[in-house]
């Protein structure tokens, strides 16, 4: 069993539960995504919850490789049954479902459904458990976030997030009587045009005596790099099969254009499983698809003359492909963050809902573009095709000056013979063999 704490309550997670959820896991990369409800009581004694059954998917779900939809009226049934047989003691606590990956995290699906399960629920507390292929975790949906891991001892770990980081550094670093010196330094430490958004978060805002400097790259970007915004991108509904067609096909064309050597950039774990499918058959190039912590999957790439990976969550910063290994960058979204509960508590703080985007939103997501634009130059004889396709970001796009502002200044095409050009100028014979 296992107890975590919520408040002044524990919530105790029985073994059945977990040995039947591990069961259902996604060991390999193919496997479909499985999951159901979570039935439990509440000790009337002390308050503590007790998770005890689930349900597991039935014949009417939608079970796919990225995603699982409860459809399947039996697990109303199965509920009714615990419900009735045990004299009303039993509740529905939440939902269950496995993710493709080794350390699961929610997606924007998960949470909207989660956001839409927590009105119908007269309760306002439901208990969401996802299963990856080395920890559990475990979200308590109400007014704050909490997760549960387990570790490779099999020991859960309980992490919070915190509104209160930029308060609590003032008070423990800044605002010391005896005075402090302090260095921060990054390369994506700027938004924007200014530091605004990393003196909110490190509690520096309004603060007399930081200074700031910004020093410029080694890398002739406008000579060794092409950004490529092409101007054929059409709207999509988000997460339906033609926003999938529509990316695929630009991606195939990109990666024929550069002989392979390609590294594109998700922000969805479905719209890459999705992509993935569509373009796995149709490719003259090997092709990685990189899950969370997939490490091996990275290496191997790396072995490749002129792969191609497809990639999301950690691979975005703090991966290294120098060379040709990497010669087209695809960034297929811009990496705005997921709403979640924290995120929803700043908001509140703001007047409207424009002043808190243009604070905090779209600071956060060109940090992240910088982030993974950096995939792209790693030493200064690298020469790379950095792609987005996402139609905000073009000329014209709602956000294609906050894109300009964010990156370094390169040279700008909209046409995919230009993307050719480029790449046939800057190899050698030796790139194509």
């Amino acid at each position: 069993m296992i107890v975590t704490e919520s408040k002044n309550r524990k919530i105790k997670i029985c073994d059945q539960i977990l040995e039947e959820i591990y069961s259902q896991i996604q060991k390999n990369d193919y496997d479909p995504e499985k999951g159901g409800i979570i039935v439990g009581r509440e000790n009337l004694n002390n308050e503590n919850i007790i998770l005890e059954y689930i349900s597991k998917p039935l014949k009417n779900d939608i079970c796919t490789r990225t995603r699982y939809t409860r459809k399947d009226e039996g697990h109303l049934k199965y509920f009714e049954k615990l419900y009735n047989e045990n004299n009303g003691v039993y509740a529905y606590w939440g939902e269950w479902h496995t993710h493709p990956e080794d350390i699961p995290h929610y997606s924007i699906i998960d949470l909207k459904n989660w956001k839409r399960i927590g009105k119908e629920d007269p309760k306002g507390v439901q208990y969401h458990i996802i299963a990856g292929r080395k920890a559990f975790s475990i979200w308590r949906m109400q007014k704050g976030k909490l997760y549960l891991h387990l570790d490779t001892e099999q020991l859960p770990v309980l992490c919070a997030a915190s509104r209160e980081i930029p308060g609590l550094l003032r008070k423990m670093l800044w605002n010391r009587e005896e005075g402090m010196s302090a260095i921060l330094t990054s390369g994506t430490l700027k938004a924007g045009t200014g530091f605004l958004r990393t003196r909110q978060i490190t509690g520096l805002e309004g603060r007399a005596g930081v200074q700031e400097y910004v020093a410029e790259s080694p890398f002739s970007y406008e000579k060794n790099c092409l950004l490529y915004l092409p101007k054929t991108l059409e709207h999509c509904r988000r997460g339906s099969r033609e926003e999938a067609l529509m990316v695929a096909n630009h991606i195939h064309s990109l990666i024929c254009s550069t002989y392979g050597h390609t590294l594109v950039l998700f922000t969805s774990y479905t719209l890459m499983g999705s992509v993935y499918q569509i373009l796995r058959d149709s490719l003259p190039f090997p092709m990685v698809e990189v899950w969370r912590h997939s490490q091996e999957e990275i290496l191997r790439f790396k072995t490749m003359e002129n792969g191609v990976l497809f990639a999301a969550g950690s691979c975005w910063e703090g991966v290294d492909f120098p060379g040709d290994m990497v010669s087209s960058l695809i960034i297929v979204k811009l990496p705005f963050a997921v709403p979640d509960p924290i995120s929803e508590a700043e908001k509140e703080t703001y007047d409207s809902l424009e002043s808190y985007i243009q604070s905090i939103i779209v600071p956060d997501m060109q940090k992240k573009l910088r982030q993974g634009f950096g995939r792209a130059i790693r030493t200064e004889t690298d020469t790379c095709v950095v792609s987005i396709l996402d139609i905000r970001a073009g000329k014209g796009g709602k956000y294609h000056e906050d894109v300009m502002c964010a990156l370094p200044s390169c040279r700008i095409a909209e046409e995919l013979k230009e993307v050719q050009d480029f790449i046939r100028s800057r190899k050698g014979v030796e790139y194509y063999l």
